[in-house]
C-alpha cells in the first residue's frame, strides 16, 4: 500500500455516507471529506493519499506541496524529545513527524513552534509517513546567485544548516547566505527565521551576512539607554 501514501493519484468514488466519499485505488479505499466539494459516484478524482491521526486511509484534493520527491517549507507545530519535530504540511487531520535523528544533536538548537523546515515525505515499511529534511544539494538547486547590488541590504532568511564554521540561510528571495560565528551574538536554531544584512559576496554566489546591528544602530540604542 505504501506506493499510494504521500503521493498524488487518481481514484474512483465508489461509495459515500453523510460525511465522506470513499475513493478506491488498487483495492484500497480512502476517505474523502465532503467538505472538499460535491462529487458523484463513479467519478474519477485526483488527490493525495495518507493515513490520518485516527489511522484511517484518507484522501484530500488539496494537494500539499511537500510529498515524496517534492520539497517545500512546512511550519513547526511542536517538538517532542522522544520523537522529533511535528510540522504542518497543510493536511486537515495530520501533522508530520521529522525524526530526532535528523535534528541537531544539541537540543537547544532544535526548531521551535512557528519555525520552518524544508521537507519532503517518505514512507517506512510500516506505512508511517515521515518528513525528511532537504540537504545541501536541494537548497543549491532551489537557490539563485547573490549579486553585488545586495551589499549592505537588509534581508531575512530561514536557517537550514548548522555547522561549526557557521550558519546557512535561505533568504526570502531564495538566495543562500552564510553567517560566520563572529557575525552573530548567539547561534540560531534550525528552522529559525532571522534578520540580517549583507556584508559580502563569495565567488560561488553565496551572500555573507551579519546578524549584528550596524554601528550607528548600536550608538542609537546606547543613546536611548543613557536618556
Amino acid at each position: 500500500m505504501n506506493q499510494l501514501l504521500a503521493t498524488v493519484f487518481t481514484g474512483l468514488i465508489t461509495d459515500e455516507n453523510e460525511s465522506h466519499y470513499f475513493v478506491q485505488k488498487n483495492g484500497f479505499t480512502f476517505r474523502l471529506a465532503k467538505t472538499e466539494g460535491t462529487k458523484e459516484l463513479g467519478e474519477a478524482v485526483e488527490g493525495f493519499g495518507y493515513v490520518n491521526q485516527k489511522q484511517e486511509l484518507a484522501f484530500t484534493t488539496a494537494i500539499p506541496k511537500s510529498r515524496q520527491g517534492h520539497y517545500a517549507f512546512a511550519t513547526v507545530i511542536e517538538t517532542r524529545r522522544d520523537l522529533g519535530a511535528f510540522v504542518d504540511i497543510g493536511l486537515p487531520d495530520k501533522d508530520i513527524a521529522v525524526s530526532l535523528d535528523e535534528l541537531p544533536t544539541m537540543r537547544e538548537l532544535w526548531p521551535k513552534k512557528g519555525d520552518r523546515l524544508m521537507v519532503a515525505l517518505r514512507v517506512d515499511s510500516k506505512d508511517r509517513i515521515w518528513g525528511t529534511l532537504a540537504d545541501e544539494k536541494i537548497f543549491r538547486s532551489l537557490s539563485r546567485l547573490g549579486t553585488q547590488d545586495l551589499m549592505n541590504k537588509d534581508l531575512s532568511g530561514t536557517v537550514y544548516r548548522l555547522k561549526l564554521a557557521g550558519t546557512y540561510l535561505l533568504t526570502e528571495d531564495y538566495r543562500i547566505a552564510f553567517v560566520h560565528p563572529s557575525e552573530r551574538y548567539m547561534e540560531p536554531r534550525l528552522g529559525e527565521v532571522v534578520k540580517g544584512r549583507v556584508i559580502g559576496l563569495r565567488p560561488d554566489g553565496v551572500l555573507n551576512v551579519s546578524l549584528k546591528p550596524r554601528a550607528h544602530e548600536v550608538i542609537n540604542d546606547d543613546a536611548e539607554m543613557l536618556v
